[in-house]
C-alpha cells in the first residue's frame, strides 16, 4: 500500500507542475526564435503581444492592454540597444492607456535607426498610435489598425464636444461642460502626437490632414483599417510579412477552453489537381 501511495502522490505532483513545464518550454522556444529573427533581421526584436488570459490559481479571465509595466519594459529593451540597430516591434494588441502608448511611440520614434512595426493580426487604439511612429508599417493584408481618437471613461471624446456643440449651453449640466472641456485637450494632445511622428514621412499638409483623420473621431473606435486602406490614407504600409513572425504568434496561445471556438488541422492543405 506504501509504493501505491507514494505513486499516487508523485502522480499528482508531476500533474501539478506539467503546465510551469510545458510554459517554460514554450518561453524558451520563443527566445530560440526571437534570437532566429534578430539574427536574421540585424536588429532588435520586441513584442508587445496581449492575449486573455487566466488567473493561475482560480481561471479567471484577465484581459490585457497596453499599461506603463509595457512600456517600461519597452523603453528598458530601446535604451539596451545601439543607436544604430534598427528596430522590430511585433505588435498585437486592443490598445491601452494613452501615457504608456505615446512613451513608447515617442521612443521608436526618437530612435535614429530604421524602426519597423510589424502587424501580423491588429493594432488598435494605442497599438496603432505606437505603429503610426516608425519608418514602415507590416500589415498582412488581413490585419488591420484602428482609429486613435481619445476615449474619456465611457465616452468618445469627439462624441462628447459633438453633443455639448448641439445643445443650448444652459442646459448642458457642469459635469458634461468638464469633460468636454477635458475631451478637446485629450484630442489636441493626440492630434499633435500623431502629426509629429508623421511629419517625417509626408508633406506637412499631409500629416496635419491624416493626423486629424485618425484623432478627431472620423469612425468608431474600433473601426478595422485594413492594409489597403491604411495604403489608401498614406500610411508607409508593406504586405510582406515574414513567415517567422506569423510562427512567433503560435507560442502566443490563447488560454485553453472545454470547447474550441476555431478547429481545423494545423496542417497546410494545397490544391489537387483533378486527374
Amino acid at each position: 500500500m506504501t509504493g501505491i501511495g507514494e505513486i499516487f502522490w508523485l502522480f499528482l505532483i508531476l500533474m501539478a507542475l506539467q503546465p510551469m513545464f510545458k510554459q517554460k518550454m514554450l518561453n524558451l522556444a520563443r527566445q530560440r526564435l526571437i534570437a532566429r529573427l534578430e539574427k536574421e533581421r540585424q536588429s532588435r526584436v520586441i513584442l508587445l503581444v496581449h492575449r486573455q488570459e487566466t488567473m493561475s490559481f482560480l481561471g479567471i479571465p484577465v484581459f490585457r492592454y497596453i499599461d506603463v509595466n509595457d512600456s517600461e519594459q519597452v523603453l528598458r529593451a530601446i535604451h539596451l540597444t545601439d543607436p544604430e540597430v534598427p528596430l522590430d516591434i511585433i505588435l498585437h494588441t486592443p490598445g491601452g492607456l494613452v501615457l504608456a502608448s505615446m512613451q513608447i511611440a515617442r521612443a521608436i520614434h526618437r530612435h535614429p535607426g530604421k524602426t519597423t512595426v510589424l502587424v501580423p493580426h491588429y493594432a488598435m487604439s494605442g497599438g496603432t498610435l505606437i505603429a503610426l511612429a516608425a519608418d514602415e508599417i507590416i500589415m498582412c493584408e488581413d490585419a488591420v489598425l484602428g482609429p486613435v481618437d481619445p476615449q474619456l471613461g465611457q465616452y468618445p471624446a469627439a462624441s462628447l464636444l459633438r453633443a455639448v456643440a448641439r445643445k443650448p449651453i444652459h442646459s448642458v449640466d457642469d459635469k458634461t461642460l468638464i469633460l468636454a472641456d477635458q475631451a478637446e485637450k485629450a484630442i489636441w494632445q493626440i492630434r499633435e502626437g500623431v502629426r509629429e511622428f508623421l511629419i517625417d514621412t509626408m508633406a506637412p499638409e499631409e500629416a496635419d490632414r491624416l493626423a486629424r483623420l485618425m484623432s478627431e473621431g472620423t469612425w468608431t473606435h474600433d473601426h478595422p483599417i485594413s492594409y489597403r486602406q491604411a495604403k489608401e490614407l498614406g500610411l508607409p504600409v508593406r504586405s510582406d510579412m515574414p513567415k517567422e513572425i506569423l510562427e512567433l504568434m503560435e507560442f502566443f496561445p490563447q488560454p485553453v477552453r472545454q470547447q474550441p471556438a476555431v478547429e481545423y488541422l494545423p496542417i497546410p492543405r494545397k490544391f489537387d489537381a483533378p486527374r
